[in-house]
């Protein structure tokens, strides 16, 4: 069976393979009738444009590249599901690479996009991004990097207010009457996990001058939170309070404590970050700073599509509309406690 061309889509919509091209591309200049008759026809025939063909001719792949850490877990299942309906709406495609956290690995999968997609979304966690991106990054390609330190001259970051979500919820563990707050800190490389480390010391310190840190290292992880859940449970004096600095790991602290029959909040309260789907689900339900982790990866495609198409952006690095603000969310698992009165 010969395949379909843009000439059938032409004939079968009854305008000029000019229009059926304007119409496909997503061109304004195109009357929204005619649009629909088009896209109908091309469903009909089962029309695909041939993309080496198109990409000649507008030097344009009409493919996003992401580059992501990982694949699994709910946070970077969020942040596709945001980045791809973006994509869907514009008619683009998407090619998307994990490097497990290697950074070697990162720096092939950026080469490998080179000539393959019109722009690049990449979330490098690693806190020296000049010298792991610089390198491997095509400085003529339109690039956003998401949640990472800025650090690449002319590259556009989108990142959450980690600090200040860390400090909101230090906060609100200080208004509960909670003092001994611990925290299950990310990897050590992790430019979020710094972040919100930075947020819980500064509010401790502010707060509770004088009261002395208390930090367990996890990985952003179930087992991590579970293994520093343990730890925490052994130690001479418990904490009131344990602020993971990422949901997966209070998961896991929260299952270590239910294995060893602890009550939160009643004896220990547990407290997240992120607000992945699940957090609301377990039992108790887990207080957590909520980051809208779709529109975050939406907002993103929409900055790196503006970028491809020429138009000007505000510096993200700088503006207000490269931080993405957090919320605090209140919920079982965070209890509330009454201060202890004030010393005579």
């Amino acid at each position: 069976m010969p395949s379909v061309t843009i000439k059938d889509v032409a004939r079968v919509a009854q305008v000029s393979v000019a229009t059926v091209s304007r119409a496909l591309n997503g061109h304004g200049n195109v009357a929204e009738d005619v649009r629909n008759r088009v896209l109908a026809a091309a469903q009909e025939l089962r029309y695909t444009p041939h993309a080496a063909a198109r990409s000649l001719s507008s030097r344009r792949t009409q493919t996003l590249g992401v580059v992501l850490p990982d694949l699994h877990g709910e946070f970077f299942s969020e942040l596709m599901r945001g980045i791809d309906q973006v994509a869907r709406a514009k008619r683009l495609h998407l090619l998307v690479s994990s490097y497990h956290g290697n950074p070697d690995e990162q720096g092939a999968a950026l080469r490998a996009m080179r000539g393959r997609v019109d722009g690049l979304l990449v979330l490098s966690p690693f806190a020296e991004i000049p010298t792991l991106l610089g390198e491997h990054l095509d400085p003529a390609l339109p690039t956003v990097l998401i949640n990472s330190q800025s650090g690449l001259d002319g590259t556009a970051v989108l990142r959450v207010d980690n600090h200040g979500g860390a400090v909101a919820m230090v906060e609100h563990l200080v208004e509960c009457g909670h003092r001994r707050i611990a925290f299950i800190a990310g990897p050590a490389d992790n430019f979020d996990a710094h972040e919100r480390l930075r947020g819980y010391r500064d509010a401790l310190a502010r707060l509770l001058p004088g009261t002395p840190e208390w930090v367990v290292q996890g990985d952003f992880d179930e087992a991590s939170g579970h293994r520093a859940g343990h730890e925490l449970l052994g130690a001479a004096q418990r904490p009131d309070a344990v602020f993971a600095a990422n949901d997966m790991m209070a998961l896991g602290c929260l299952f270590a404590f239910a294995h060893e029959g602890v009550r939160v909040p009643a004896e220990i309260a547990v407290a997240g970050f992120d607000d992945i789907p699940l957090a609301r689900y377990v039992h108790p339900a887990l207080t957590t700073i909520r980051v809208n982790i779709a529109e975050l990866g939406a907002r993103a495609a929409r900055l790196l599509i503006s970028q491809i198409a020429g138009e000007a952006a505000a510096e993200p690095s700088t503006s207000p509309s490269g931080v993405l603000a957090t919320e605090l969310i209140v919920r079982e698992s965070g209890g509330t406690r009454t201060p202890p009165p004030p010393s005579a």
